[in-house]
């Protein structure tokens, strides 16, 4: 897929949050996504969606520069954050996390009180108001505040699994950022729990900018306004490897009733996968 034909795709230009402007990620000399493009909105939820190997995670993870943290990962290209290159040398990217909060696969709570799971991070990132109303309107913005309010001090990790995910959502709110990556955050979840996620994630996209991962099309279809489909190609250096690549970018009901590209159409309509 060339740079030209990524670009034409992209047609829908609401206020852009974040820009990847040709990016490749290796992990050592193995690229795992390469010459990425695309604008992600303000105030909108974008899925990432395509087949496992294809480097959704990796691109998400990128965002607020988690990949830091893997030995031997690199990034070439630029990802602009409010207008600013997030990998420049003067950026912090303990800065960028807090910026760009994210939400696990696994729900990851502290093994803390219910009340510590959220002032924890508020207080180690400089919050000097009310901690009591923080904690509600955080957990009131999860949509997990009346399953939570009579047990404050119990642990965050005696709640269910639906419930421990939205506590994680919860503590990145408590921290005030502009943005939320959720890397699969319904795939251990039942189908209850995962209603009440997405249900929580249309209530937060009028106060954040959303970038979603998801294996689950329906879903995709259901919480998100903008779609990228990534896929993946063979390596012809022998290794067996596969870099992924975006295919198309769009509005997510033109993605699915009226993909540009073969290999869309193909994908949403479950032909490989």
């Amino acid at each position: 897929m060339s740079q030209k034909v990524q670009m034409q795709n992209n047609k829908y230009k609401p206020e852009s949050m974040i820009s990847l402007e040709d990016v490749t990620i290796r992990y050592g000399k193995y690229e795992a996504v390469r010459n990425i493009y695309f604008d992600i909105p303000k105030d909108r939820v974008t899925a990432l969606i395509g087949p496992s190997g294809c480097g959704k995670s990796t691109v998400l993870r990128a965002i607020n520069r988690m990949n830091d943290l893997i030995n031997g990962c690199s990034i070439t290209g630029r990802i602009v954050f409010n207008g600013v290159d997030l990998y420049a040398k003067e950026v912090d990217p303990v800065e960028v996390r807090r910026k760009i909060g994210m939400v696990f696969q696994q729900p990851n709570p502290f093994p803390k009180s219910i009340y510590e799971n959220i002032a924890f991070g508020a207080r180690i990132n400089g919050f000097t108001g009310d901690m009591d109303e923080l904690v509600e309107s955080s957990l009131r913005s999860a949509a997990v505040w009346d399953e939570c309010k009579d047990k404050l001090k119990e642990s965050g990790c005696s709640l269910s699994g639906g419930q421990q995910q939205r506590l994680c959502i919860a503590r990145t709110i408590a921290i005030e950022p502009e943005v939320i990556l959720m890397d699969e955050p319904c795939s251990a979840l039942d189908p209850i729990s995962t209603l009440k996620i997405e249900e929580t994630i249309h209530e937060l996209k009028k106060h954040f900018t959303i970038v979603i991962v998801t294996h689950n099309m329906q879903q995709a279809l259901r919480v998100s306004d903008m779609t990228a489909f990534f896929n993946a190609e063979q390596l012809d250096n022998g290794s067996g490897g596969k870099v992924g690549y975006l295919v198309e970018f769009n509005k997510t009901d033109m993605i699915f009733n009226s993909p540009t590209e073969k290999a869309t159409k193909d994908y949403v309509s479950g032909k490989f996968g």
